[in-house]
């Protein structure tokens, strides 16, 4: 029989990690505590964390132990999404730890290194150790050096293995993410990186391979032959609440269309696997990722736009420009719509609409496959006014599922045909409970599996994307739109003048 706790290959069996510890940096921060927090407790709550796991905290804070302990309750208990048990909690508790410093305090970083030396000794972790960068961007490289000086990303001497989870954005551009990638890279081995995009940890977005590649259904009409065009769509019904400092510096495009949509652009376009090897699969990405050409005429073929006041759920929100702290004369976009191609035999031809927005109707998250029409329709074209194309409709957030929509005759004496739409939900067709994305990731990264992790030539290449667009953008003022509109009048222009429509998610 093979051990599940030596046998992570076997996906059959509960995946549980060596004994090991998970150093948050920034620990206090909101990614910590609504996200990072919540999923180790979910995590051993479901009996997938190993005896003798530690948490160590590293933040700014003058804390002890048990203040970053009472901090760690209730960001648990908040954000919990398996049952709250006190007693996983008392366990889990006793081996969390705090170290507070700032990332330039050398004595600091000699303290967590001893701490994890002491760990090593008391907990029989035997050295492992993951260090997650829950940090600001501008710090990962101080943090990285005092990593390097202090031989805590050492393999060898630390007699075990050490992984680093970087989050999103790598970098602000080509050039910044080349040099962050180096900078990781002459610290950490590159099997050893893991750059996390939350979305990927989504069982929507894992079951688009399942979709494609577990089914002889779709693969004959997954192609220019059958497809006239997708639709990838993120909308925020929020702002941009406590990111200010952060977004007035990026923008709907870096910060989402980068990362986020391409990389669902990249699972849903991509070639089958030689087999799910964490490799095979980012290799069948990153060739959609070199495929993807921007607009010839970017100014035709994109829209940015800013959020003015307006009513999103019956509650009045205030405009981009009256959030605090934005400068009144900022330019920065709120939403990004722009025609992409994937210039390959597959997708030839086939157009690719990506949006995102913040303060739009409702948030959802779904890629639109937009069929083409049948070649010919021997009905009285009275009876085929209300048949539209027919669509696959990958919902991602929220209410998770799918839903197809196709043409079917109207009951009655005619022949009318009519599009219904036929809907799968998580929710309704699974009893097994799914666990939170970064749940799920914080595993992956435990037993060391990074078929969910993009590699730096997918960063990289994701960026020569975005580039190009930012840099005909510069100097250009971003068309207006009212809070709880999908976006400016451009946005439907850019479909309307080749005869398409947005799909209303």
């Amino acid at each position: 029989m093979r051990n599940p706790l030596r046998d992570p290959q076997d996906r059959r069996l509960p995946r549980i990690p060596e004994p090991c510890a998970l150093v948050i940096f920034g620990v206090t921060g909101d990614l910590s505590r609504k996200k990072l927090i919540p999923a180790v407790y979910d995590l051993a709550n479901r009996g997938l964390l190993p005896p003798g796991f530690v948490v160590l905290g590293f933040a700014r804070r003058d804390w002890g132990d048990g203040d970053f302990e009472s901090l760690a309750y209730e960001a648990a208990k908040k954000g919990a999404r398996t049952p709250w048990r006190e007693d996983v909690w008392a366990r889990l508790a006793e081996n969390i730890k705090f170290v507070a410093g700032s990332f330039d305090d050398d004595a600091a970083f000699d303290t967590l290194a001893s701490s994890l030396d002491e760990l090593r000794a008391s907990h029989g972790i035997t050295g492992n150790a993951a260090f997650y960068f829950s940090i600001p961007p501008v710090a990962f490289p101080i943090v990285l050096k005092q990593l390097a000086r202090t031989g805590m990303a050492d393999n060898e001497t630390s007699g075990g293995w050490r992984r680093v989870v970087v989050e999103k954005p790598f970098g602000y551009d080509m050039a910044t993410a080349k040099e962050l990638n180096r900078l990781v890279d002459s610290v950490f081995t590159a099997d050893d990186v893991f750059r996390i995009d939350h979305y990927l940890g989504k069982e929507t977005v894992q079951n688009i391979l399942a979709l494609r590649f577990a089914n002889s259904l779709f693969e004959p009409v997954w192609n220019s032959k059958y497809v006239d065009h997708v639709q990838i769509t993120m909308a925020e019904d929020v702002g941009i609440g406590t990111r200010a400092g952060f977004y007035d510096g990026a923008g709907a495009a870096r910060d989402v269309l980068q990362n986020h949509l391409l990389q669902l652009m990249a699972m849903f376009a991509m070639e089958e696997p030689t087999s799910f090897d964490p490799s095979e699969i980012r290799a069948e990405k990153l060739k959609v990722l070199k495929a993807i050409s921007v607009p010839k005429d970017i100014a035709a073929d994109t829209v940015r736009g800013q959020y003015l006041q307006g009513w999103v759920a019956g509650e009045r929100a205030v405009g981009y420009l009256e959030e605090k702290n934005i400068p009144a004369e900022s330019t920065t976009e709120t939403y990004v719509a722009v025609k992409l191609a994937i210039q390959n035999r597959r997708w030839a031809g086939v157009p690719f609409y990506v949006r995102c927005g913040k303060r739009l109707p409702r948030r959802v998250t779904e890629i639109a496959i937009v069929f083409k029409k049948a070649p010919h329709l021997p009905f009285d074209p009275a009876d085929v006014e209300m048949l539209g194309h027919n669509q696959l409709v990958i919902r991602v957030q929220p209410d998770e599922g799918m839903v197809l929509k196709f043409g079917s005759k109207v009951p009655g004496t005619t022949m009318e045909v009519r599009d219904i739409a036929m809907d799968f939900q998580y929710g309704e067709a699974f009893t097994e409970s799914s666990p939170e994305a970064y749940e799920r990731l914080v595993l992956d990264v435990l037993v060391g599996d990074r078929t969910l992790f993009p590699d730096a030539a997918e960063v990289e290449q994701s960026w020569a994307v975005i580039d190009p667009l930012e840099e005909a953008w510069a100097g250009t003022t971003p068309e207006p739109y009212r809070a709880g509109e999908w976006g400016p009048r451009a946005a439907d222009e850019l479909l309307v003048r080749e005869g398409r429509t947005w799909r209303r998610a």
